[in-house]
Order: structure tokens, then sequence, then C-alpha cells
């Protein structure tokens, strides 16, 4: 007992005379170092990640679908082959899945002009074109709206006067881009009714500013990046046949 006494009073006065100073932190410094050519190459990290480079860049590059003909999205007015193609492709991959989810149909895409990433060249289409094409981590999302919602939605594009990408929808604008019709369908747009828009996380946002999916009636997640998307479509489609067609047009 005399001892563990002893061995106490030791440790409290050990604690007692350690006092440590804290002092404030008074400034930062720092500096920009780019990372370029500049920098010497290090052989050893090199010579370790060559294997997996080189497994990386095979499956990025095995061939998935083949295109005949060059896809860019200026190569239209309001609607072009790729916008075309990302549209469609939304719509056949990702409204099975919400029809199964939820029992109802998505009556549209609509994607934007500026998330087309790249060109599709003649050639071989693989899981790098997929991801040239869409770099982002956009998720495809599906938002109700009601149909005064869907109507800003076209005084919206007739004021854009872009080729977003849409399918579902047929649209036909005058030489000023002024709405003549619209349909879902073949059904003009009801006011009445309301409308299952397929669209990216990114415009639900309020990217673009596409407005008008401010407070949807529900919003429903897919849980299916847009990149994914185009990568299953090209896997189970032998060559590409996206064209310029009529589901968008000025008259």
């Amino acid at each position: 007992m005399k001892n563990l006494t002893t061995i106490i009073c030791a440790s409290v006065l050990l604690l007692s005379s350690c006092k440590t100073e804290f002092k404030h932190l008074e400034q930062v410094d720092g500096k920009r170092i780019a990372v370029d050519s500049s920098i010497e190459e290090d052989s050893e990290i090199t010579e370790f990640i060559a294997p997996y480079k080189q497994h990386l860049n095979e499956t990025l590059d095995s061939p998935l679908s083949y295109n005949p003909s060059f896809l860019s999205k200026r190569d239209g007015d309001l609607n072009t082959a790729i916008g075309n193609l990302m549209a469609d492709a939304l719509m056949e991959q990702v409204n099975p899945i919400f029809r199964k989810n939820t029992g109802n149909s998505i009556d549209m895409v609509l994607l934007n002009h500026g998330g087309i990433r790249a060109e599709i060249p003649v050639g071989n289409v693989s899981t790098r074109t997929a991801y040239q094409i869409m770099p982002f981590e956009n998720e495809v999302v599906i938002a109700e709206l009601k149909g005064e919602k869907m109507l800003e939605m076209l005084d919206y594009l007739s004021k854009a006067k872009t080729a977003h990408p849409v399918s579902g929808i047929k649209i036909i604008v005058d030489g000023s881009y002024m709405i003549k019709n619209a349909t879902i369908k073949q059904q003009q747009i009801s006011r009445d009714s309301t409308y299952f828009v397929a669209t990216s996380d990114y415009l639900v946002g309020g990217g673009d500013n596409m407005k008008f999916f401010a407070d949807p009636v529900s919003i429903h997640s897919s849980e299916y990046k847009i990149r994914n998307v185009m990568i299953d479509y090209f896997r189970k489609t032998d060559t590409i046949r996206s064209v310029i067609d009529d589901r968008y047009i000025r008259q």
C-alpha cells in the first residue's frame, strides 16, 4: 500500500510538471506546384503501375459497337444524330427499370446540348467513347411535371434555339423558333396532366437555367449514370444507326 501511494504521488508530480504551451497559428504559407512535364518520372512507380495501366486500357478500348458515320453535336439545327442517340438510349435503357419500379412509363427525355462533350468518329465504339462523351458523374432522374411546367419547358426550348437532346416528344417551331406544335404520344400537352420526364440530376438541380424542373410533383432516382446507360446501350447494339430526324424541327 505504501508503494502504491508513492507511485500515485510521483505520477501527480510528474503530470503537474509537464505543462505544454500552445501557440496560435498565425499564418499558412503555400505555393503552386504545376503538375506537368517538368516533373521527372519515377521509374519504379511507372514500372509498378504498367500492368494495371495496360489492363485498364484494354478494358476501355475493347470494341462494344460500331459507328458507320461521324457524329457531332454541331451537325444539326434543333436535333443532332449524337443527341438523338443519347436521348433514345436513355429512354430504351431506363424506361423498363422505371416501369418495373413504379408501374409508370417515361413520357419523354430531355438532356442538355452542352453535356455532350465529344464527337463519335467512324469506327469501333468502346467504353472509352462513353467516358469521352459523358465524363461527368451525372445520374438519370425522372421528374414528374405538371402540364404548366411542361409548357414552361417548351418556352425555354423556344428561347434557347439549341439542339437539346429529346426523345418521346415531337416539337415543331416556326422560322423564329416559336412553338407551333408539341405532342407526346401523338397527344397535345395538357395543363391538366402530369408527365414523367427523364433527365439528369444536374438539370433537375437547375443546371443550364432549366428552372421549370423546380418543384416537381415527384422525383425518382434511377441510380443509373448516363455514362453507364451509354455503355450498356453500346454493348447490345451491333451498329449505331442514329440520324437527324423530325423530332424537333423548324417549319
